[in-house]
């Protein structure tokens, strides 16, 4: 088989995420050489992308709107990376860069590894801060809340930090990773181990929310947004077009209604965009899908009553 990203393909046909190259941190109290400021910091993101789709939630959710810029590429990416292009809305408004590419060079001009979103940018410095989204995700929740208009939501509460850590790790390795693990194996027993711990753990998912609403009780923290942009594009693209297949999202009662409930939290639905998330999948992964047609279904309604809130007797953790 020929692997979709032959550099980050493992002996044994399995796919090896690489690692993030940038991971500076931007502080509140400036401790490290980029302090929180507002109108300083600006994202380069995809909507198609589930890394990136959490750093806009979370810019979202915590009311950073108008103190993080966020330009946003476009959908269909080619063998020359991420692109800003005129049916996005023309070159990047902020440098002017036509690829992603140009901020990784104008940052370390010999960077050679694959081009990702999300990109925290800084503009005073001209350069990216950091480009992994579990660290950008920690920087949006706690260090602008001087200028965040919910400064109030904590979604890394101390109390619950080694739990969220533990869900976190066994979600990133078998779900979040897991789904690009099946699809881009190039071995057929690289992709059935990567099926069974992909299915392992959603089953073990399923379990846990039969007992409380969210993954850490009754309030949301991050490990319930690392898992919901992975949730949302199941059905659309994963069971499909990363042969996913066991069982669609829809068959698990307590995932589907979750999923469903994540997905109505007040401002979460503007920042998707499932025409992006389609195309981006099935036209640019031309070794998976040679033909680049994009499927017109399924029919989802995420906006479908889902009744967990209502529904509290069940829970017999809350």
């Amino acid at each position: 088989m020929r692997a979709e990203f032959p550099e980050e393909t493992g002996r044994r046909g399995e796919f090896v995420r690489q690692e993030s190259a940038f991971r500076d941190r931007v502080t509140a109290d400036g401790s490290s050489r980029y302090r929180a400021e507002p109108d300083r910091y600006h994202l380069y993101v995809s909507y198609a992308c589930p890394w990136a789709h959490r750093t806009i939630i979370f810019r979202k959710l915590k009311g950073l709107e108008d103190v993080i810029g966020m330009t946003v590429v476009d959908p269909i990416r080619d063998e020359r990376g991420w692109a800003f292009t005129d049916a996005s809305g023309g070159p990047d408004p902020l440098n002017g860069f036509r690829f992603l590419s140009e901020a990784y060079v104008a940052t370390d001009p010999g960077f050679e590894g694959r081009v990702t979103v999300p990109v925290l940018w800084d503009k005073k410095a001209g350069r990216i801060v950091n480009n992994e989204s579990s660290e950008i995700i920690r920087m949006l929740n706690s260090e602008f809340d001087e200028w965040a208009s919910r400064s109030d939501l904590d979604f890394y509460p101390e109390a619950l930090r080694d739990e969220i850590d533990a869900v976190n790790a066994d979600v990133y390795d078998n779900v979040n990773n897991g789904v690009y693990r099946c699809g881009f194996a190039a071995s057929q027993e690289a992709y059935e181990e990567a099926f069974e711990k992909l299915f392992g753990a959603l089953d073990r998912l399923e379990a846990r929310l039969s007992t409380r609403r969210f993954l850490m009780g009754d309030e949301q923290t991050e490990a319930d947004w690392r898992l919901f942009t992975t949730l949302l594009r199941f059905d659309p693209v994963y069971v499909g077009h990363f042969k996913c297949n066991k069982r669609r999202l829809v068959d698990y009662p307590n995932l589907w209604a979750y999923t469903r409930d994540l997905y109505q939290t007040p401002g979460v639905a503007e920042t998707v965009d499932l025409d992006h998330i389609k195309r981006h999948y099935y036209v640019t992964h031309r070794r998976i899908n040679p033909t680049g047609v994009v499927p017109r279904g399924p029919e989802i309604d995420y906006a479908a009553p889902h009744d967990r809130a209502a529904d509290r007797s069940r829970f017999s953790l809350l």
